[in-house]
């Protein structure tokens, strides 16, 4: 026990609560005098630097979904390649911002320094490509074709390397199955752009700048299904473009599947069928202009009758997609667009416009019945026809008596639908119209869909032209001006022509009339638009929206929807005048100008009865423009040739190849179901498990011999058995 006593304490512990009560007012003073600096005296410095300290957002690309076909199989797909990526951000954080890293890096990748220092650096308005549009946050590629040897140097040297990385990517590839380019129907991507970006900011699918957008073709169409959501990890930085932390993360979402109702086997039938066909042409010799046939450009079109599906579509000249991936050079795409390209990107299916010619009058025909005349009232087919001092004549001057309605369409006589729009023309008031003239060829054309966009699911589709009234009122107000000023009467023939249009060029003249009705003259259609009106001939009048996507269908396959066929109408004729038209073009295939590809060669007419028209279209300044339209209960099948000769001349052999190919026939005739590609429409959709894989058909690349071994024993009979000792199928690998 202490001896000290309690009074003794006392002071001492007074003492100390003053010393730690001034060492607490000590630091409460040196607080709030700190305070004070930082928010008082200091206060807006530390304000601007808190606002540089901002959240950017690295983004994780979404793999794009795949384009199939109808069972399956990969048109557009995205394949693992080697990326070589450098960060900026850590670039940056050195001594000569990343500048002996990028000359080794590019030492690795047999590249010039100048070549990877470009790709990183950032795009202004100053900077030309190549540079980086993208986030500075984002992983930079330098190279999508890294060997695995570069890859692995990389990796294995990364004190070397700091900041680059070397990892498997999706990029996208566009697989041509069996030789099935599809070029025009898939389309490309190429990067997003800075107004993209800004118009699509307050939709609901708002861009990323790492994204891929679709530029033409089914990636334009269906760009948003395709492309999914990126994922987003945002990061917290500083002023100086350090990450301080990270605030939240979204993971990537694949795009959706596109089946398509392409059948890659026939496509790749029609892409070379159309080719070996423009290539014969050219092999041909043209009386009228003293040279071989140009057959510059063409298109083909195969068409489901019953829905409008399309089953193959191709257009030629064409290209390779994979061009696009990564970015095209200047020299493939000078190669694409240049003058003397030839335009490759257009898709002649639906923006090659010219003068349908004969296949046309299916179309004057209906008018004519719809205007009164008998369909089985008999008709002159003189060799030619006159309108004052212009004569116009029949195809090389033929003359078939007293013909049919019918019958003009089997033998495509001309002076039969010279002679009945000659008379509309003049009961509609010639060159001063009626107020209610009746305009029954002109208005038919309208009905059949022509002069108007046929709604098909791909971008910049052409609307063709019926040179009506209407049409010719408006031209000529655009035009007048240019007449006026280059026509000279007496001139030369075009300095005429300019001449008379500045006078009287809005009025529908009689050879205005006379040549629309076997389309020519000012008319122009696509080959989508005359598939869509034979198709509809074929399923009994019924016009179908043409359709290349089928179903979207969810990375994982559970979700599918189903693009339904849709109707915009009806052809404008009764049920009689639909099989009095119907039975003509049959004819057209087994007694007319189409005989000699079909019911003369071994059709088998009775099992697959086919129908056809045939047009070879005068332009001026050029040679003829080949047409030949088809169908069976099945398919419609529709080609041009530019500056290709006749219809069934140029155009008709390879229709024919077409079809022998989807049916399955031989040169006889003969069908083995086996061969048979696509003996009918397919309705069901490929399978997607759950993991995203198809399990999808191998395709072979299309062997055009297979098909002609005919087995001798069936040159005389026919038949439909499997032709002994013949190939099981069409393809070879």
């Amino acid at each position: 026990m202490s001896n000290i006593p309690e009074t003794g304490r006392t002071p001492r512990v007074q003492i100390r609560l003053v010393v730690i009560q001034v060492l607490v007012f000590s630091l409460l003073l040196t607080l709030g005098g700190r305070l004070w600096y930082l928010q008082i005296r200091n206060g807006q410095e530390y304000t601007d630097e808190a606002k540089s300290n901002h959240v950017q957002q690295v983004v994780q690309p979404a793999v794009r979904g795949s384009i199939l076909d109808a069972r399956g199989v990969p048109l557009a797909d995205n394949e693992t390649r080697l990326v070589v990526s450098a960060s900026r951000t850590d670039l940056m954080k050195m001594k000569d911002d990343g500048k002996a890293v990028l000359t080794r890096l590019a030492g690795v990748l047999g590249l010039q320094p100048k070549e990877v220092m470009d790709k990183v650096r950032l795009c202004d308005a100053k900077t030309p490509q190549p540079c980086w549009n993208g986030s500075p946050y984002q992983p930079i590629p330098v190279t999508d074709e890294a060997t695995p040897k570069q890859a692995l140097q990389i990796r294995e040297r990364a004190e070397d390397f700091p900041g680059i990385t070397a990892q498997p990517t999706a990029v996208r590839r566009y697989a041509a199955p069996g030789k099935a380019n599809t070029a025009q129907v898939l389309g490309y991507l190429s990067p997003v752009t800075d107004e993209e970006i800004e118009k699509a900011k307050d939709t609901d699918s708002p861009y990323l700048r790492s994204d891929q957008v679709g530029r033409s073709g089914l990636e334009r169409t269906y760009d948003k299904e395709l492309r999914g959501k990126a994922g987003v990890t945002r990061y917290e930085v500083d002023n100086l473009g350090r990450v301080i932390g990270e605030a939240e993360s979204d993971k990537a979402q694949p795009g959706a599947n596109v089946v398509t109702s392409i059948d890659a086997r026939v496509q790749a039938v029609a892409e070379y069928e159309l080719n070996e066909a423009m290539k014969t042409a050219r092999k041909e010799f043209d009386k009228n202009t003293g040279e071989n046939y140009k057959a510059d450009s063409g298109a083909v079109v195969v068409m489901e009758a019953k829905t409008g599906r399309i089953v193959a579509m191709a257009s030629n000249p064409t290209y390779d997609p994979n061009a696009w991936v990564g970015g095209i050079s200047a020299k493939d795409y000078a190669g694409l667009t240049g003058k003397d390209s030839n335009f490759p990107l257009l898709n002649r299916a639906i923006q090659g416009q010219a003068a349908p010619g004969s296949i046309f009058k299916v179309v004057p025909t209906t008018a004519a019945v719809n205007a009164g005349y008998d369909f089985n009232g008999r008709y002159p087919c003189p060799s030619s026809y006159s309108i004052g001092g212009q004569t116009f004549t029949n195809f090389e001057s033929q003359g078939h008596g007293d013909i049919t309605l019918g019958q003009a369409l089997e033998v495509s006589c001309d002076t039969v639908f010279y002679a009945l729009s000659h008379k509309e023309w003049q009961k509609d008031g010639g060159l001063k119209p009626k107020k209610d003239a009746h305009d029954w060829f002109y208005k038919t054309a309208r009905q059949f869909g022509l002069g108007a966009e046929t709604g098909i699911d791909l971008p910049n589709e052409v609307s063709g032209r019926v040179p009506d009234r209407q049409w010719k009122q408006k031209f000529w107000e655009a035009n007048k001006d240019y007449w006026c000023k280059t026509g000279k009467k007496g001139g030369t023939y075009v300095q005429q022509l300019s001449y008379e249009n500045c006078l009287e060029g809005n009025l529908m003249r009689a050879g205005d009339s006379v040549n629309y009705s076997i389309g020519q003259g000012d008319t122009l259609v696509t080959p989508i638009q005359m598939a869509t009106v034979y198709a509809a001939i074929a399923n009994g009048g019924t016009m179908y929206d043409p359709t290349v996507g089928k179903a979207i269908v969810s990375a994982d396959g559970k979700h599918v929807e189903e693009i339904a066929p849709k109707s915009h109408g009806r052809l404008p004729m009764n049920a009689k005048t639909h099989d009095l038209i119907d039975d003509a073009l049959a004819g057209v295939a087994t007694r007319g100008t189409a005989a000699w590809r079909f019911g003369q060669v071994g059709w088998p007419q009775d099992k697959i009865p086919m129908h056809a028209k045939t047009g070879t279209a005068e332009v001026y300044g050029k040679q003829t423009t080949s047409w030949f339209a088809t169908y069976t209960k099945d398919y419609s099948i529709i080609m041009t040739i530019a500056q290709g000769g006749t219809g069934s001349g140029a155009s008709g052999p390879a229709v024919r190849n077409i079809y022998d190919a989807i049916y399955g026939l031989d040169d006889a005739g003969n069908q083995d179901v086996k061969r048979a590609l696509l003996p009918r429409p397919q309705s069901a959709l490929p399978r997607i498990e759950s993991d995203g894989s198809i399990d999808a058909p191998r395709i072979a690349p299309y062997d055009p011999e297979a098909q002609k071994a005919v087995d001798p024993a069936k040159k005389q009979g026919g038949g439909t058995q499997p032709v002994a000792g013949a190939p099981a199928a069409r393809w070879r690998d």
